[in-house]
């Protein structure tokens, strides 16, 4: 039997200036409970996570900031919210780590990516500190040395 190339396979979006932005520690996984015009939407890629962040409410995982938006084909009876709460599916455990970290030692919750994982979609997030300005020329010019580096070795070895 062949095999179908799955196009829904990977990475959906990501929110690339989160890294720059605050220094990543710990990283967490969970699902998005959506609504069927949502799923059809994520599918066409019309989603935007970029501004997007966690919030933990009455001991639940919200999702914040996340745009989908809706397809012009979506039924005319739904009503159709780009930028809608939406809650996050985690065990307690993950939750009980979120809520120390987020109330007592200061964290935020960041999103960074939002993926399919066969049928589901999943969101990576992770505990975050803020970074100062110093803080993110300092990797500036890590990131800059190490392409120089790079560079370097790469023309030595010829």
């Amino acid at each position: 039997m062949s095999k179908k190339n799955n196009s829904t396979g990977g990475t959906i979006a990501l929110n690339k200036k989160a890294r720059h932005e605050y220094f990543l520690e710990h990283k967490f996984e969970g699902g998005l409970s959506l609504q069927g015009w949502e799923v059809k939407s994520i599918r066409e890629g019309k989603v935007n996570i970029r501004d997007s962040y966690v919030i933990i409410k009455d001991g639940e995982a919200y999702l914040l900031g996340s745009q989908i938006q809706p397809l012009n084909s979506a039924s005319s009876h739904v009503v159709c919210d780009a930028e809608r709460t939406r809650k996050l599916l985690l065990k307690r455990r993950e939750l009980d780590t979120l809520i120390g970290a987020s109330e007592r030692e200061g964290y935020a919750i960041v999103a960074t990516a939002m993926y399919w994982k066969k049928c589901w979609v999943k969101l990576e997030f992770y505990l975050a500190k803020g970074k100062k300005s110093h803080d993110k020329r300092d990797t500036i010019k890590e990131r800059d040395w190490q392409r120089q580096k790079e560079r370097v070795l790469k023309h030595a070895v010829r």
